[in-house]
Order: structure tokens, then sequence, then C-alpha cells
């Protein structure tokens, strides 16, 4: 049965006169999660106190919603494990990635890779001794050589959406005997994902994006079962033990990826994420691709005919984007405050850039074509051109 975005819509709380294209930076809030939060802390928290991680099942909570996540990506069951942040998922990752070839030095990463992944990139090279190789994103696949270790690399730039093909990649870096990490903050929840079917060997991603987690969501990790046994990340937590409650002195790793786990799990914020996937039960994700193309086709079509002061930053080619458009303005800044003004909500990327994502299960055409206007009205009458719309937030 075909998916009914119509549906999915009224999931969410959308704010009357506001048309939100920010969903790539942060997903609106289901209307179930304030429920499911409430009853967490009333039922659960309130009334179970400590006994809540046997009885409410905290405990179990990082796997039982990494499963539900692990179809969205082309997961199998009890391969993918909640918690942390995505810096440190990227870390682990990373990390036991370069541990499972310690006769290479190379990490391969790109410059369109958001920089935090980069920053966590470098700092783990330090202390292993290892290099940090950046490339700009079209030469990736020409960098892949036999020193390589890791090629590291988020799906879908943040940027420009530009997406890079994840199943050419990995079988190149494979047959030049590195792994992968995969970062699919811009990917999941946006566009067909499918792990297993491309090799991969790590992924990472948050869920406070296109997966409507509320900020601040936990990250999650999946682990290619082909690896799972022999990964040892770096940072060991007594969550990633194999017997957390025995208070070993030493560290022994946990199975599969449950090794991965490292601190105490955010419960509140993991009722929250969990309201949110409810919304995920009758969703194809060929539908949401197809409906991602739909929406994003639509708005660069109609920018390109009513605004001529922009420039596309993203690629024309819809299978060579992810779920996000971009274009430059010379006062892009500003341009996205009177458009958040006018009630359409983007964001604003250095330098220049106006930032708009496209999340299938709320957006539809009457988005793009409301956005298409105002944002047309806006450049025409130059009223982005005020002070006020100038001064620069600490959040752009």
């Amino acid at each position: 049965m075909p998916t009914d975005f119509t549906n999915t819509r009224r999931a969410f709380h959308l704010p009357e006169g506001v048309t939100y294209l920010d969903g790539n930076s942060l997903g609106p809030m289901p209307r179930d999660a304030a429920r499911r939060v409430a009853d967490m802390m009333t039922d659960e928290w309130s009334q179970m106190l400590i006994t809540g991680w046997n009885k409410a099942g905290w405990y179990v909570q990082p796997r039982k919603v990494g499963d539900r996540i692990a179809r969205l990506i082309g997961a199998g069951p009890g391969q993918v494990v909640m918690g942390d942040t995505l810096s440190i998922k990227v870390f682990q990752a990373v990390s036991a990635a370069r541990a499972l070839r310690p006769d290479r030095r190379v990490i391969l990463s790109d410059s369109g890779n958001f920089p935090s992944d980069l920053y966590v990139a470098e700092g783990l090279a330090k202390a292993v001794d290892a290099e940090l190789r950046v490339v700009a994103p079209e030469q990736v696949a020409d960098a892949i050589s036999d020193d390589l270790a890791v090629l590291m690399i988020t799906e879908v730039d943040y940027r420009t959406g530009r997406r890079h093909d994840m199943k050419a990649l990995t079988e190149k870096a494979h047959r030049h005997g590195a792994l992968t990490v995969w970062d699919l903050a811009h990917s999941a929840g946006a566009v067909d994902v499918d792990l297993l079917g491309c090799g991969a060997d790590f992924a990472v991603g948050c869920t406070y994006k296109y997966l409507n987690g509320g900020p601040g969501a936990p990250a999650f990790i999946w682990t290619n079962p082909d690896l799972a046994e022999q990964a040892q990340p770096i940072l060991q937590g007594w969550m990633g033990h194999a017997a957390p409650f025995a208070f070993d002195m030493e560290y022994r790793p946990a199975a599969g990826i449950e090794r991965m786990r490292v601190g105490t799990p955010p419960v509140i914020a993991m009722a929250a994420l969990d309201a949110a996937l409810d919304v995920w039960d009758d969703v194809d994700m060929a539908d949401l691709r197809a409906r991602s193309i739909d929406l994003t086709q639509a708005f660069i079509a109609g920018v390109e005919a009513n605004c001529p002061e922009v420039t596309l930053n993203s690629p024309r080619d819809p299978s060579q984007r992810g779920s996000q458009v971009s274009f430059r303005h010379p006062d892009g800044y500003a341009v996205m405050q009177a458009l958040i003004a006018r009630g359409v909500i983007g964001d604003f990327r250095a330098p220049d850039v106006l930032r708009f994502g496209f999340a299938p299960l709320y957006n539809d055409l009457d988005d793009v074509a409301h956005a298409v206007d105002i944002l047309a009205d806006i450049l025409a009458n130059r009223t982005w051109n005020r002070p006020d719309f100038h001064q620069k937030a600490a959040v752009t």
C-alpha cells in the first residue's frame, strides 16, 4: 500500500502560519512525543525509581530503539544501538575501523564533510599516529589508495546536499583493503539508505534531524555483522562491557553491537525518539525517496523561474543529492532572516548559502509553492536589506 503522506503530516505539531523547511537541522515535534515523555516521567521514573531499569526496560531501550532505526537504513535486527552524541559515535567507529587496519595510517575524508567529523578524526589521528587526508568531494574516489585504512564520509553534504555513491565508494575502498565509516546525519529518514546492500562497514547518525527525535536526541551506531565481533573501539565504556554489573576491573567487550555502548542511555530523550519513530511504521522508503525528489525538483524549478538573484548550490540531478536544496546569495544570512520573519524557516550556512530541507513526512507541494512566492517577494523588493536582518545570532 502506498505511503499516506497526508496522514504522516498530521502526526506532527506544525505551528500555524509556518512553512518549515529546516527538518535537516531539527525536526518538528511529533504530536505524541510530549505525552510519551510525560508518561515515562510520571508512570516510570516517579513510581519505579531505580527499578525502572528492569521493570520499564530502560536498560535494553538502546537496542530496542536501534532496531526501529535499522529498517530505515538498510540494516538488520540487533545491529544498531543508541546512545551518546554523534561525535562520540564517529570517534568509536573510526577508531574501531583504524584498529582493524593497524598497518595503515591514512584516514580519508572530504572537505564537504561536517567539520565536527573532521575535528574528531583529526584528534584521533594525533592520538594514534595516523594521518587525516582531506580532498574535495569529487576527488574522493581517485584518492582511495593502498595506504588507506579508513574512508570516513558523510553520505549527504550538509551544505550542498550532494550525495556520495555509497556502494561505489565502499566497493573501491574494499578493493584497496580499506574499511568505510558512513555518517548518515543527513541521510537517515531522508533517502533510501542500504547499508547491508552496499557492504558498508560502520555507520553512525543523529536522530534530531529527519528522524524528529528532538534537540539533543541520541545518536546511533551500526557495525556490519561480519565485523561486529572484531571491532574494538578505543572509547570503552561501562555499558559496553560484557558484564557491567560484575564490576570487573578489566574491560571485556560485550558481544556484537553492544560493545559500542558507552555511558548511561538518555532514557527521557529516548522516550521522545521512540514516539517519533512510530510514524515510520507505515512508511515505505521508496515512496519517501520519490516524494523527496518531487519536492526538491519543484522547489528548484520554482526558485530558478522566479528568483534570478540566487544561484543553485546543489546538484541538479536528483540522483546525486539528498533531500535538501541550497542556493547562494551574497547576502544569504539577511535573506534567510527575512524569510524566517515571514514564516518560511530554512537556515543559513557560511559563507553565503541558503539551505532548505524537505522532509517528505510533513512537507508538501503547497509548502514548496508558498516558500517560492515568499522568497521571490523578498528578493524583488529587497526587504531583506534591513539592519536587524544582518545581525548574526549565536546559532546560524
